[in-house]
């Protein structure tokens, strides 16, 4: 019979078949061939054995969080305790971009900054709507609804964002743990201890657990330029420009116009550095 994977804890993985639940081990076959089931994969279960026997062709598959068959992710941002990242924020639109995957910006904590800093905020949520990234807040529970039917949705972002939080809001029958963020650390403590879907209505709801940083694992510079869409709205002299050091670089002329989010920018040097260091690890 053929579900998908709602939960895994450790060896142990709980696939869904309609209404109906079955805790499973994997075949060890899949070990030999290098393939471990993920979170959201849709397999073949053999229900008199319990134990996985196929895993399906996946459309994707994400790292930390690691799930599969995403159609939409949450990147579940807080403006105060932790403050906000920008440097996080792009880095997991890049990761998620890359992945064939529609993001969508859920703001938090916003009862915690004064209207001062939130005017400061409206640019910067302009900027990103204009990339055709939704910007919502996670009052926005009804529109949220409408957006994510009948899709699978990761929620991601750093620890104490607000992602178990979210997930209340959704079904508060659900009742997934919460705990205040540190003072000291100006970061949360981790609640979720593993990936799980959670089927609220119409919505595969996936959470996971949280963290504070992410590495641009199997992404080239091609790629990390492609996630930067804005850029491909201006032209450069070269073909393979990196919008670095080049001369008649289209998207350093729009950023010196003030068209280009300065923050995106820098973060867009960082992550290519990033991959250039990684790059030339691997190769030494």
């Amino acid at each position: 019979m053929q579900g998908r994977i709602i939960k895994q804890i450790s060896n142990q993985y709980t696939v869904a078949i309609k209404d109906k639940i079955f805790t499973c081990n994997a075949r060890g076959k899949f070990k030999n061939m290098g393939l471990s089931p993920l979170v959201g994969d849709m397999v073949d279960i053999n229900t008199d054995t319990r134990t996985i026997e196929k895993i399906l062709p996946r459309k994707n598959e994400l790292y930390r969080p690691t799930v599969a068959n995403v159609d939409c992710s949450l990147i579940v941002t807080s403006i105060k305790k932790p403050d906000l990242s920008l440097s996080l924020l792009d880095k997991l639109i890049t990761i998620i971009l890359a992945k064939n995957v529609k993001p969508i910006i859920v703001l938090t904590k916003l009862d915690l900054i004064d209207n001062q800093a939130k005017r400061k905020l409206k640019p910067i949520i302009n900027y990103y709507k204009s990339l055709d990234i939704p910007v919502l807040t996670n009052k926005n529970i009804f529109k949220l609804k409408r957006l994510l039917k009948n899709q699978v949705v990761v929620l991601t972002g750093q620890t104490g964002a607000g992602k178990s939080t979210l997930i209340n809001k959704f079904d508060k029958s659900l009742n997934v743990e919460t705990k205040p963020i540190s003072d000291a650390l100006n970061r949360g403590v981790h609640t979720t201890r593993h990936t799980e879907i959670y089927k609220i209505g119409h919505i595969y709801l996936v959470d996971t657990p949280g963290f504070s940083a992410l590495d641009l694992k199997d992404i080239s510079i091609s790629d990390l330029k492609n996630t930067f869409k804005e850029f491909n709205n201006y032209s450069c002299a070269y073909k393979d420009c990196t919008h670095d050091a080049e001369k008649g670089c289209g998207v350093k002329i729009a950023l010196e116009n003030g068209k280009i989010l300065q923050t995106r920018y820098q973060n867009y040097l960082r992550f290519l550095k990033e991959i250039y260091e990684s790059s030339s690890k691997l190769y030494k």
